[in-house]
């Protein structure tokens, strides 16, 4: 790893290859340009908006992020990327009917011009809708090998430095880990075979990693997380991050535990529900995509209460999610909590949450940061799984073995930390004592 001056400067154009412009793609695309354009401020990012304190507190020295560490400039990025349908990023922005016409009309001819290449796509990972502009080839390996070479295509094209891949796609069907994901030579033999438990998500990291581009999951599919990618991610000394943009609920979620555990206020039951009308929510109709959604949002109580540690408190609470497929709400995603909790002598209470969201709003800044720091990791020499990026995720990808931190506020310190580990700044542990002890 390399670290202070010896990282590359973010010189030159960055890509942003997205698989899957819908709904988040085109708002992220849509927001980048109306901040260029001076439109609007970059609302919920964290490179662009973002400050961290270096030093002691009597110090007051707490720079920007994207002037801490070297960043791409959003004038520097071009975006592009694949997805089911033809249809261009102006008239996706307006099928999505997430942004209002007053922000889109300004950037129409710029949203106009950027139209997907044709995606990978499999019916049996994505049941509840029907793909129109999908490659065809005569086996998996095939289909890994045409994105590598739209990679290429896209970098020569556009003259590009530097390239990163964000999944922004649909959530794909529940599967685990098998023989064929054991091992780079299994996954690749099985690409030629064009093995069934080979999803497209997994298919597309594998071209990005052949081709030296990071690659970020965006949704909670088993995909970089098998051995086959660990492996070739160190191989070709890439970043990987993922997996599920935490967004809504799960956002809430990793909030308000954390605060239930610090005060050790005990949990009874927490019930969650979704509903949902954008594509998205379509998927998610399916059960079967559903259930790759369900493991994501179950998870993250269970590791951030520790009821092994504590089974007085949380031994045996009660977790319920569910999602609703509502076509009228559109994108505006209702994530509604029912949380009983209990106190001293063990008094029952409730906290009652609904959160009307929109959920392209809150994953578009997401998509940004993750994109800048996954170009920054790879420049910096830093390869394989990112868990410093886990602030992103509802399931932060660990090493084998290693539980994830799912406390958001421990996250943005393990961030914060790495992010001064790599300008050799000194760590930040708020432990203070220095202000009070006498000479």
């Amino acid at each position: 790893m390399l670290r202070g001056n010896n990282i590359p400067k973010a010189e030159g154009k960055l890509g942003i290859l997205l698989p899957g412009m819908g709904a988040v793609t085109t708002t992220f695309i849509a927001g980048v340009e109306s901040v260029r354009k001076g439109l609007h401020t970059p609302v919920g990012s964290l490179t662009q908006l973002g400050t961290i304190r270096l030093g002691k507190r009597t110090e007051d020295k707490s720079p920007k992020i994207n002037d801490f560490v070297s960043l791409a400039g959003l004038k520097d990025i071009v975006f592009g990327g694949w997805d089911i349908f033809e249809e261009d990023m102006y008239s996706a922005a307006k099928n999505s009917g997430v942004l209002k016409n007053e922000d889109l009309e300004p950037i129409k001819d710029f949203l106009s011009a950027i139209k997907p290449m044709k995606a990978v796509f499999d019916k049996n990972y994505i049941k509840n809708i029907e793909g129109s502009w999908v490659k065809e080839a005569e086996s998996k390996y095939e289909l890994g090998e045409a994105l590598r070479q739209d990679i290429r295509d896209f970098k020569e094209k556009n003259d590009l430095d530097r390239i990163v891949i964000v999944w922004a796609a649909s959530t794909e069907a529940y599967i685990k880990s098998g023989d064929v994901h054991a091992s780079l030579d299994s996954f690749e033999k099985g690409l030629k075979e064009s093995d069934p438990d080979i999803a497209p998500s997994m298919i597309y990291a594998w071209a990005a990693l052949k081709e030296g581009v990071p690659f970020a999951n965006g949704a909670p599919n088993l995909t970089t997380d098998i051995p086959a990618l660990y492996e070739l991610a160190e191989k070709e000394k890439v970043p990987i991050s993922g997996k599920d943009f935490k967004t809504g609920q799960t956002f809430i979620k990793t909030i308000i535990a954390p605060g239930l555990k610090a005060r050790l206020l005990g949990l009874h039951g927490w019930f969650s529900t979704n509903i949902l009308g954008n594509r998205d929510g379509e998927v998610l109709d399916d059960p079967a995509s559903f259930k790759t959604k369900e493991e994501s949002k179950l998870s993250v109580l269970e590791y951030i209460l520790q009821p092994d540690k504590h089974p007085e408190l949380y031994k045996d609470f009660y977790h319920k999610v569910r999602i609703n497929y509502y076509p009228p709400r559109g994108d505006d995603k209702e994530g509604w909590d029912s949380i009983d909790i209990f106190g001293w002598m063990g008094y029952p209470m409730q906290i009652k949450i609904d959160f009307l969201c929109r959920d392209s709003i809150l994953a578009a800044p997401i998509v940004l940061d993750l994109a800048l720091f996954m170009d920054l990791a790879k420049r910096a020499g830093m390869s394989g799984i990112q868990e410093w990026l886990s602030f992103y995720y509802k399931s932060p990808l660990t090493a084998p073995g290693l539980y994830p931190e799912h406390d958001l506020f421990i996250q943005q310190a393990k961030l914060k930390n790495t992010l001064r580990y790599m300008m050799e700044e000194e760590q930040i542990t708020h432990l203070g004592i220095e202000y009070y002890e006498n000479e």
